[in-house]
């Protein structure tokens, strides 16, 4: 058995304190910057047991973990931005009122240096000690929220929940709500690359990968990649006929066969409109609304073992928006 509450785990940078708006300290005044404590083990242990013997229906806690990356980004080609995302979700955090029926703590970030062509950044290092910061908090008892950093943040999150021990045996499955298949073949892993690292990693395990993706655009797609989609069983629904009703549907039937879920959102899947600040804007998107329903949907399963959020590009965002709509889901998978 991992010792899930050793006192380090192997962030770069330790959690900051929180800042909002200050209405009062009564518990009916609550906001975000006044609920989110700093990680410790103690603290972590001391909330998984109240949460355990809680009989006003408290739920486990929740842990943050920032994963400030570029690097698949800068080598998919894409703009860069997304590394300082961590910081600007919990700005967006802080002022929203906290409505949550469970402890939520920071564990501060992982991150992953820019490099180039010639030198490139460590981003599988940084992604394995994202990976154990993962797994050591899943085990621990948390639900765990990674805030992207570009779509590389994925394979990160998967060697966490892989790892996990509280994952070993069981059917999980990988939902993803994207724009974009993420299944390409390249020589340095990207952010366009993490679902095909992942189901060669199962693959490797004797395992099949169960993938699948709410919002895939046609055009962003190519043909190889919808090929190598149904090569690998990979289950899709476009975002031209995501509606709340179907969208809903095509997520149940995919959580039936599943024992446990991880949930990640690359903000793209979204139209332009709504999420600006990212590295490749949706010309048509999936509506805010039916990826909220799914969200709510997979949390009421109760299957979810981790989520993150990826590609929140502040350099292009537009008033805040879509760090905003970063905050709202945050909140909705922890609620």
């Amino acid at each position: 058995m991992k010792d899930a509450t050793r006192p380090l785990l192997p962030v770069d940078v330790p959690s900051e304190p929180w800042s909002g708006r200050h209405d009062g300290d009564a518990p009916e005044h609550r906001r975000w910057w006044q609920a989110v404590r700093a990680w410790s083990p103690e603290a972590l242990a001391e909330a998984v047991d109240a949460a355990r013997t809680a009989d006003d229906g408290a739920r486990r806690p929740g842990v943050l973990l920032g994963f400030r990356s570029d690097e698949g980004v800068r080598r998919n080609k894409g703009r860069i931005g997304a590394a300082a995302a961590p910081a600007v979700v919990r700005a967006a955090l802080g002022p929203l009122a906290f409505h949550l029926e469970r402890d939520v703590f920071d564990a501060g970030d992982v991150t992953v240096s820019l490099g180039s062509d010639e030198v490139p950044g460590d981003l599988e290092g940084g992604q394995e000690r994202c990976g154990e910061v993962v797994s050591a908090l899943i085990d621990a008892g948390a639900l765990t929220v990674t805030l992207g950093g570009g779509h590389e943040t994925a394979f990160a999150s998967y060697l966490g929940v892989v790892d996990a021990e509280s994952a070993s045996g069981r059917r999980v499955g990988v939902l993803n709500l994207d724009a974009h298949f993420d299944l390409r073949d390249e020589a340095r892993p990207s952010s366009g690359t993490p679902f095909l690292q992942m189901a060669r990693a199962e693959a490797a395990a004797g395992r099949t990968l169960e993938y699948a993706v709410v919002g895939i655009s046609r055009p962003n797609n190519t043909l190889a990649l919808f090929r190598r989609a149904d090569e690998l069983g990979v289950r899709y629904l476009l975002d031209e006929y995501a509606t709340r009703e179907t969208a809903e549907a095509f997520v149940e039937d995919f959580l039936a066969g599943l024992d446990a879920v991880y949930l990640t959102i690359d903000l793209d899947v979204l139209p332009a409109a709504v999420a600006p600040g990212v590295s490749a804007p949706a010309a048509l998107g999936v509506p805010l609304e039916v990826i909220v329903a799914v969200v709510r949907r997979v949390v009421a399963s109760g299957k979810l073992v981790h989520a993150d959020l990826a590609e929140l590009n502040p350099r292009y965002d537009v008033d805040g928006r879509t760090a905003r709509v970063a905050a709202r889901l945050v909140d909705t998978i922890l609620g």
